[in-house]
């Protein structure tokens, strides 16, 4: 089955970003692509002119029309359909998600997620989906996506962690004619995380660093051989994820991360590396699920 690249759009200068990302995305992959609005009806209280029910919805469909005619203006070749759907926004940007091949969504960052992911939503939504979850900032140009601006993609763990966002990354890359730049941090462990089977590996790599270094060249090994074409940089650095990924991040088109989520009685959360860098890369970033 052909999985659409799916963008959620509300209106906001950030999701019609998404949507120009997302439509040159599914040009490059060959891929269709749908365009979902969820809407929820809001009768009467303070605002002026609100309208009734089909009142409303022709306004969303209005808007939806518009931006798709604007998207098949500059890619007149792309395969596009759109869906305004009534409901919680966070159950049907994940039910969407399920059925593509990724969502993409508008993000203000720094501080703060607008539109789709106001409060908690946007955490719900990379929470719950099973398919990569691409964060785009208003000011995303196509000249941003060219030669010289890498995917960043971060690895931790055994090879298997990151194998999603490593896989992600290097078929991006491969379809944009981009470096990798795959970034391993790390930090000096306490005393009393050393066991004798780590010390004796530790040993025989030479070091923590080179150990490091080691594990991450595992990690990229079968994706080099699956991506001949891609150029890769192995990054190795000391210090915590999130800061090592953002130090590179200006040099980034599209940053890649994993996705390590869990809900707590107050609700969703994300790993503390996707956190940092969705509110503070420039780039698009993508969250990728575990595979």
């Amino acid at each position: 089955m052909t999985r659409p690249i799916t963008a959620g759009i509300d209106g906001t200068e950030e999701s019609l970003a998404a949507l120009n990302w997302a439509a040159r995305e599914a040009v490059r992959r060959g891929l269709p692509l749908r365009v979902v609005h969820a809407w929820r009806f809001e009768a009467g209280g303070d605002a002026v002119d609100a309208g009734d029910r089909a009142t409303q919805e022709q306004w969303v469909r209005d808007a939806v029309g518009e931006a798709a005619r604007t998207v098949r203006g500059r890619h007149p070749e792309l395969a596009l359909t759109t869906d305004v759907l009534e409901g919680d926004a966070v159950e049907t940007l994940t039910g969407v998600a399920a059925d593509a091949e990724m969502l993409v969504l508008g993000s203000r960052g720094h501080g703060r997620i607008m539109g789709f992911l106001v409060g908690s939503v946007g955490q719900q939504v990379i929470v719950d989906a099973r398919r990569p979850v691409v964060f785009v900032r208003a000011g995303d140009q196509p000249s941003n996506e060219v030669a010289g601006h890498e995917i960043v993609v971060g690895q931790q763990g055994d090879p298997e962690d990151s194998a999603a966002a490593l896989g992600f990354a290097f078929e991006t890359a491969s379809r944009r004619g981009a470096t990798v730049r795959a970034v391993r941090a790390w930090a000096l462990p306490p005393v009393f995380a050393y066991s004798p089977a780590s010390l004796q590996l530790l040993d025989e790599a030479g070091g923590l660093e080179p150990y490091e270094q080691k594990s991450l060249a595992a990690a990229l090994a079968p994706w080099r051989e699956r991506y001949p074409d891609v150029h890769v940089v192995e990054h190795v650095e000391m210090g915590s994820a999130g800061q090592v990924l953002l130090s590179v991040a200006g040099a980034a088109q599209l940053m890649v991360v994993g996705r390590r989520a869990r809900r707590t009685a107050v609700g969703a959360r994300i790993g503390s590396v996707a956190h940092g860098v969705l509110h503070h890369a420039d780039c698009p970033v993508a969250v990728v699920p575990p595979a």
